[in-house]
């Protein structure tokens, strides 16, 4: 059987994100899941090494890559639009599950079991991917105010405040230790 399911992938590079801004850069599906597994993945080992958790850094990781790929069947929905409402939260959640389900029966059925945990992590993976992907919104807002574009401002003070009432140790600690680097240049850095 010949299976669509990376053809499919592979259009994440065609989702761009942010549609309703002006976007110094545009930053496309593929970008924003890497960074998010890649902080995911961290937010992870902290919970381990720091917090004492259990938790499978390199699972996480993998499920936040696959995290947003429904948005090839549906396009990214910007945020105000997508929870303006309960009905319409709810009624694009239920979308969002369906693009899931099928993007799944892409695969091969002898594959498919090993990648529905990844479709479907627990709870507390959940939390960390959720985090990571408020992380990664917040890095792009102040990528986009460090080029002058004030029409991310506000956003990013949103996204801070959305992230610090998670009230995930794991991405406080992110944030005091890795944060502040992202308003500085790259010899600042170095």
């Amino acid at each position: 059987m010949q299976s669509h399911f990376y053809a499919v992938l592979s259009r994440m590079k065609n989702i761009y994100r942010w549609g309703l801004m002006r976007n110094t850069r545009e930053e496309n599906l593929s970008e924003h899941s890497l960074e998010v597994a890649l902080i995911a993945h961290c937010l992870a080992i902290i919970g381990n090494r720091r917090l004492g958790k259990n938790l499978n850094p390199e699972f996480i990781a993998c499920s936040a890559v696959f995290h947003d790929t429904s948005e090839i069947i549906t396009g990214d929905m910007p945020t105000p639009i997508k929870y303006y409402n309960s009905d319409i939260k709810t009624t694009y959640k239920e979308i969002e599950k369906t693009a899931d389900e099928k993007l799944l029966s892409l695969l091969p059925d002898d594959l498919r079991e090993d990648f529905i945990p990844l479709y479907n992590p627990d709870e507390e993976s959940k939390k960390i991917i959720k985090a990571a992907d408020k992380i990664s919104a917040l890095i792009k807002c102040i990528e986009e105010t460090n080029m002058g574009n004030r029409e991310f401002e506000a956003a990013r003070k949103s996204l801070q405040q959305v992230i610090l009432d998670m009230d995930l140790v794991e991405a406080n600690i992110f944030m005091e230790e890795f944060l502040s680097s992202f308003y500085l240049t790259l010899d600042e850095q170095l």
